[in-house]
Formats: structure tokens, C-alpha cells, sequence
């Protein structure tokens, strides 16, 4: 179970720092709070995949797929790599990784 806890802290914290950037570069409120959300979202259910819980898992799934409904009309909409293209391929490898610990 150790791997999908990395994704899950991967991703985190690269939502995390994403939200920090969007918020020094163009003053984002929404950013920054999205990003510290589901940053410390990510952590807290990587925390809980280590720890062998349960809804650990489930909730860096869901919260791997809203940022990647999110990013994904995002990148349709601005056909821009970064942010929204990082974060859909990472979103699509850690969410591939989560979902690895189903089974």
C-alpha cells in the first residue's frame, strides 16, 4: 500500500505548490485555496493509506478525479500545458496508481 500513499502525496503537494504559484503570480484567492484544500486533502488520505485506513484510499480517489474534471475543462478551455496539462497527466498517473491499490 506504500505506492499509492506516494501518488497520493505526489499529487498533493504538487497541488499544493500549484495553488501557491497561481496565488504569487496573479493574485489568485482561488487558487491558493483549492491548491492548500485538496493539498491537505491528499496528504491526510495519504496518511490514512499508510496507516491502512480504509477511506484513505477512497479519498485520494475522489479527490483525484474532481482535480481532474477540474483540470481537464481547464485545458479545454485554455489550451494551456501549465498549469492545466501538468496537472491532467500527473492527475491520470497518480490516479492510475491509486486506483492499483484497489485490487
Amino acid at each position: 500500500m506504500v505506492i499509492p500513499a506516494i501518488a497520493a502525496f505526489g499529487y498533493g503537494a504538487l497541488a499544493l505548490v500549484g495553488g501557491i504559484i497561481g496565488f504569487l503570480q496573479v493574485r489568485s484567492k482561488v487558487s491558493l485555496i483549492s491548491g492548500l484544500v485538496s493539498g491537505i486533502l491528499l496528504a491526510i488520505s495519504g496518511l490514512g493509506i499508510v496507516k491502512g485506513q480504509p477511506w484513505g484510499l477512497g479519498l485520494a480517489i475522489a479527490v483525484t478525479i474532481l482535480l481532474l474534471i477540474v483540470f481537464v475543462v481547464r485545458l479545454i478551455k485554455t489550451r494551456k500545458v501549465m498549469p492545466a496539462g501538468l496537472m491532467v497527466a500527473a492527475g491520470l498517473v497518480a490516479g492510475a496508481t491509486l486506483l492499483t491499490g484497489l485490487g
